[in-house]
């Protein structure tokens, strides 16, 4: 059993870290947040005065006597610096993507073994709501037998902004920013696909890097629409599940997010709740109804890593599962390339290379 709390150092300062980290290793009681970096002394200095600070990734790494290190940095240095850790003898977590090339991902599950360190992946909208329900009425056989799953994260941003994530960086744009969210639920639910189509383009004016994806994953059953676009100034429609019993669509994002925004800490009562005009609707032949929102927790992946750790318990995301988003955007981006339909191989050896 956890006798200790597991100090973890933070590596960036930037809106993820703040937003969906910091929050919960600061608050739940098996994380002691010990240390950070970033070139933000000031802001670090003033919001967290009693942890360490580092002013550079690899002070941290190689300095401090942190047990845990979730990394924050851009895309692009994720492997460089979650090598640099695990050589250190540390636990990692990576903020997804995973890595920006398959053979770097195989490298740090390789790396990972060897130190018997854990690996993950920061893969928290398993925990989002509206997904725990969809994944509940499917297992209940809510729906019957699924032929048409769509999964959609739209925004409204037509003009580019100056920030890395909309730069012609590797590994930036909305196909490594969203759609290893969207990729990772749908391997959740179904498994690896037979088949991808995808369209992954440049629709904005002065685009660097890919703000439009429409991918569709090939089961012998049924067809997975994945899409993301940034020109969706109204309702945000989430989900979209039609099988032979019935049809369920929701709209609206889970309220987790905007929550940590707000500054509202994930040990509150009503951690997670969604309000009822935002629930889901499913219809039948003959009926249509809400559906209660199930209680969402981005608190369960940390918890589940605390007893990994400590405990030996399973990993909530492994690497071997996020390298597999990896494998499928860059088949997607193939796929795009070509203007055709490729087969998924399931043999890791042969994937994504």
């Amino acid at each position: 059993m956890q006798t200790r709390p597991i100090k973890t150092a933070v590596v960036g300062y930037g809106y993820s870290a703040r937003t969906f980290h910091i929050p919960f290793i600061s608050q739940l009681q098996q994380f002691e947040f010990s240390a950070i970096s970033s070139s933000q002394t000031g802001a670090v200095q003033q919001d967290w005065p009693n942890v360490d600070h580092y002013s550079s990734a690899e002070a941290l790494l190689t300095e401090s006597d942190a047990e845990l290190v979730i990394i924050t940095a851009p895309n692009d240095v994720h492997f460089e610096l979650a090598a640099l850790a695990l050589e250190q003898g540390k636990h990692v977590i990576l903020e997804k993507p995973f890595v920006t090339r398959v053979a770097d991902g195989e490298r740090l599950i390789e790396l990972a073994r060897a130190k018997q360190r854990v690996l993950s992946v920061y893969h928290n909208r398993r925990w989002d709501g509206d997904f725990m329900t969809v994944k509940k009425l499917i297992e209940n056989q809510k729906l019957g037998d699924i032929k048409l799953f769509e999964s959609r994260f739209d925004r409204f941003r037509p003009e580019v902004r100056q920030r890395w994530r909309e730069q012609a960086a590797d590994g930036g744009g909305i196909l490594f920013d969203l759609g290893p969210h969207l990729i990772d639920q749908a391997l959740d639910l179904f498994g690896l696909p037979e088949a991808l189509t995808a369209q992954c383009q440049m629709l904005r004016d002065k685009a660097e890097t890919v703000d439009y994806f429409n991918i569709i994953l090939h089961y012998p059953d049924k067809q997975v629409i994945l899409h993301s676009d940034l020109f969706s100034a109204g309702p945000n429609k989430r989900f979209s599940v039609r099988g032979t019993l019935g049809s369920f669509e929701k709209y609206g994002l889970d309220p987790q997010e905007d929550q940590l925004k707000a500054g509202i800490k994930p040990t509150t009562p009503a951690w997670g709740q969604e309000a009822q005009t935002q629930y889901g609707t499913l219809y039948t032949a003959e009926t249509q109804q809400p559906v209660i929102t199930e209680t969402g927790g981005y608190q369960h992946y940390f918890n589940a890593i605390a007893a990994a750790i400590r405990n030996g318990a399973e990993v909530p995301v492994t690497a071997e599962d996020a390298l597999w988003n990896i494998r499928l955007i860059k088949l997607a981006m193939q796929s795009s390339a070509q203007g055709r339909t490729l087969t998924v191989s399931h043999d890791a050896a042969e994937s994504g290379r």
